[in-house]
């Protein structure tokens, strides 16, 4: 399991305005590339995001899906990126202040990813959500 935290300076309500709105997803997620279709009821339990993950042109079309939700605290998701497999990710708004910790936990959940070393598979993750949450921040702190 990978955890990355980092402190942003905005408050949990503008950070889940740039977590709520799905067509931004992959200007701070670090592999997704294009954004197809957006659920209209994101971010509640079930609905997902339509997107492509790679680089062109070797895209893969897949999809994320919100498993629990509760607006200005949390989200988990179940990201899809077929044939790499699948990972969980919670995402957790923890106010400090006028400021906010964002917690991103990750870890492969299926598919071949699963089998790849854990010692080998944190550092990876963890790296990649150390950018993904430098992306969030410059939006969150931005709005």
């Amino acid at each position: 399991m990978s955890e990355n935290v980092r402190r942003m300076h905005a408050p949990p309500e503008k950070v889940w305005k740039v977590l709520s709105d799905g067509w931004l997803y992959p200007v701070w997620v670090v592999g997704a590339s294009r954004m197809r279709e957006v659920d209209d009821d994101w971010p509640a339990a079930g609905s997902r995001l339509h997107h492509s993950v790679g680089l062109w042109p070797a895209l893969i079309d897949d999809n994320t899906e919100v498993l629990e939700s509760a607006p200005n605290r949390s989200m988990t998701l179940r990201a899809r990126a077929w044939p790499v497999g699948e990972a969980q990710v919670t995402i957790n708004l923890l106010p400090v202040g006028e400021e906010t910790d964002v917690e991103i936990l990750e870890d492969a959940v299926s598919g071949p990813g699963r089998f790849v070393p854990q010692v080998a598979r944190t550092p990876m993750l963890k790296w990649r959500n150390t950018e993904t949450l430098r992306r969030l921040a410059f939006l969150a702190e931005r709005r």
